[in-house]
C-alpha cells in the first residue's frame, strides 16, 4: 500500500513485508496513530514491501522510514537500500527488531569497510556475520534496558531505564561493537547483562535502532516516547520541505 498523499501529514513508509499475523505489524499503525495524536501531528503511513524498494524510487518524498520487524525479508537488498537512503538522505529512521539488525549490516558494509557483512539468519555460512544468534533467544520476552548517560535515547525516555518487549533471536556480534562506536554508531541501550539493545547515529537528525519492539506499547493503548520522537522528527523534515 502506498503512503497516502496528504499535504498536511507527515509521510512515513513502513518498509517490510506486511503480515497481520505478526503482532508488531498490527501494533505499528496504532503506535503511529497514538504518537501522532499525542504530538498533535497528522500521520499518513503506508506499507512498502522490501521487494518494491528497488533503487529507492518507492521511498521518494517520505518524511520518515520505519524498517519493521519480521525477517528474513523478501528482499534483503531492498531492506538495506531503505537503510542507506535514510542514513545518507538524511531521512528520519527507526528500525525495530529486524530493522535494528539490518541497519547494522548496512552500516558495516557502507561505513566499516566490510562489504561482505551478513546476517546469520539469511547467510548462516557466511564468513563475515555481523548479526549472530543471541546467546538466549527472546521470543515474546520482556526485560529491562539501561540507557547510556548523555545519549539522545536517554533524553527521549526521560529515564535511565525502561521495560521493553522482544521477539528476536539475533543481535549484534559483540566483537563488532567497538568498531561501530568508533565510526559514530554508539550502543546507547543495554540489557542487564550489558548486551546491545539500541543504537543511535551521531550527526543524523534521527536515526535509531532497537532490538526490542517499542511499537508493542500501542497494543496496551500506550503511546511510546520513541515513536513520538520519530513522528516529531518526521514533522521537522516535513516542515523543512515546505
Amino acid at each position: 500500500m502506498a503512503v497516502p498523499p496528504d499535504a498536511a501529514a507527515v509521510r512515513i513508509g513502513l518498509v517490510g513485508d506486511r503480515d497481520d499475523a505478526v503482532a508488531a505489524h498490527r501494533a505499528i499503525p496504532l503506535a503511529l496513530e497514538l504518537a501522532g495524536a499525542q504530538a498533535a501531528v497528522p500521520v499518513a503511513a503506508g506499507w512498502i514491501g522490501t521487494e518494491l524498494v528497488g533503487r529507492g524510487a518507492a521511498l521518494a518524498g517520505l518524511h520518515g522510514i520505519w524498517l519493521v520487524p519480521a525477517s528474513p525479508y523478501r528482499s534483503f537488498d531492498g531492506a538495506l537500500t531503505a537503510v542507506k537512503l535514510a542514513r545518507t538522505g538524511p531521512v528520519p529512521f527507526l528500525g525495530t527488531c529486524g530493522g535494528f539488525q539490518h541497519a547494522l549490516v548496512e552500516f558495516a558494509r557502507s561505513v566499516l569497510g566490510r562489504p561482505d557483512a551478513e546476517h546469520s539468519e539469511s547467510r548462516p555460512d557466511a564468513e563475515d556475520r555481523i548479526i549472530v544468534p543471541l546467546a538466549c533467544a527472546l521470543p515474546g520476552v520482556a526485560g529491562g534496558v539501561r540507557f547510556r548517560a548523555g545519549s539522545r535515547l536517554r533524553g527521549i525516555y526521560g529515564s535511565d531505564h525502561a521495560e521493553e518487549t522482544y521477539q528476536c533471536s539475533y543481535g549484534l556480534d559483540p566483537a563488532a561493537r567497538k568498531d561501530c562506536e568508533a565510526a559514530g554508531l554508539p550502543i546507547v541501550a543495554e540489557d542487564e547483562s550489558g548486551s546491545p539493545r539500541a543504537f543511535e547515529l551521531r550527526g543524523h537528525p534521527f536515526f535509531f535502532g532497537t532490538l526490542f519492539q517499542p511499537e508493542r506499547a500501542a497494543l496496551a493503548g500506550r503511546a511510546h516516547p520513541l515513536v513520538r520522537a520519530f513522528v516529531e522528527a518526521a514533522a521537522s523534515a516535513r516542515d523543512r520541505e515546505r
